[in-house]
């Protein structure tokens, strides 16, 4: 989303996780995760003992770069990370899979950083961690490959489903998958044509994109529609057991009386779970709360992006403690650096970190 200047980042796995690379691992700690048979929340599958995400996005670092930038070269840097985010009280991490960084061509799928993914499995498996893998990221424009910013509509289409049916053949048997996210904020054409997939610059990044350039004679609900269908599908003829969300912009925040797109109940049929991102203003927690609850539709509801960037923390822990009556999910942001470090800091920044992640420890859900 778009207020993510002053912070970024921070978010799984478990027993028996095969791959197309014969990878395995015993992790007993970590259940199947799904939704009660009630729809109202989450449930471990075998003990039936409720599970309410506490977790982080980990999108970058502290200097900007991408974990699949630096996760190959530096990987002792993600395992310090994964201990540093479990001894905040996470039990989920968010991921972001770049489409750049796991697909060579429109048809082949980057095999190497596919085993770097399997990698990632093991380790949080090994950590207790659970994994929202949000995918088809275009965050770096740079490192976005011309042949897919050329392809028509259809065509982008297809290599969507070849991402995600390539991610979904590493991660179908492991248990530590929480979710498949399709996108980070998907957004749809307006009435006139637009010539930029990409759109909401912030910060050298690029965290919003069209799923489409134009109408075409149909409306923005038959677009959406379309496309949850397709990529939806596609995931789950490799992998029918997992779920499967998408991350929203929540409009209900900024106009009043807008209902959701992705996660109407027509729209969002084939989704498991409903995801938004928040973030409160300051003064404004009674609004905000009024616009989570129109994202109230029969399904287990995410907060699937958190941070006071908007507001103080008073405010910020008022939302959450009144969202808990009908929320089933927090993830904020880390960023690879732990409390001591943003204290030594000294600066704005760093006493801002320092009080949230004291904060998010302190109230961790995870326990």
């Amino acid at each position: 989303m778009k207020q993510r200047i002053l912070a970024f980042g921070w978010a799984c796995l478990a027993p028996c996780l095969t791959s197309s690379w014969g990878l395995a691992a015993d992790s007993p700690q970590l259940e199947w995760i799904k939704v009660s048979s009630d729809k109202k929340g989450f449930v471990q599958a075998r003990s039936g003992e409720p599970f309410v995400v506490w977790g982080v996005n980990y999108d970058h670092d502290a200097g900007g770069a991408l974990l699949e930038d630096f996760w190959r070269d530096d990987w002792e840097t993600v395992v310090e990370d994964f201990k540093e985010m479990k001894a905040l009280g996470c039990n989920l991490v968010r991921i972001h899979l770049q489409l750049g960084k796991c697909m060579k061509t429109a048809k082949l799928p980057d095999e190497a950083n596919l085993k770097q993914l399997a990698k990632l499995l093991k380790l949080a498996e090994k950590t207790g961690l659970y994994l929202d893998l949000t995918g088809l990221g275009c965050y770096h424009k740079q490192d976005v490959p011309e042949w897919y910013d050329k392809l028509e509509e259809s065509e982008r289409w297809k290599v969507q489903v070849r991402f995600w049916q390539a991610v979904a053949k590493v991660c179908k048997d492991s248990p530590a998958i929480f979710c498949y996210d399709l996108m980070n904020e998907p957004v749809l054409p307006g009435k006139k044509y637009s010539a930029e997939w990409l759109t909401g610059e912030l910060a050298g990044k690029y965290f919003v994109q069209r799923i489409a350039l134009e109408l075409k004679g149909r409306s923005r609900k038959e677009i959406a529609k379309a496309w949850v269908a397709r990529l939806s599908s596609a995931i789950r003829e490799v992998d029918p057991k997992h779920m499967i969300t998408v991350g929203v912009i929540p409009w209900a925040l900024t106009f009043k009386g807008a209902k959701p797109l992705f996660h109407d109940p027509e729209v969002g049929k084939p989704l498991d779970f409903v995801s938004v991102h928040f973030y409160p203003r300051t003064g404004q927690v009674d609004a905000a709360l009024d616009a989570l609850k129109v994202y109230e539709v029969g399904k287990p509801l995410v907060i699937e992006e958190i941070f006071p960037i908007k507001c103080g923390l008073d405010d910020l822990d008022a939302f959450i403690k009144k969202s808990r009556a009908f929320t089933d999910g927090w993830i904020s942001f880390y960023w690879g650096k732990t409390i001591k470090e943003y204290e030594k800091d000294g600066d704005i920044t760093g006493a801002l970190m320092t009080q949230w992640l004291r904060y998010f420890q302190e109230n961790s859900l995870a326990k």
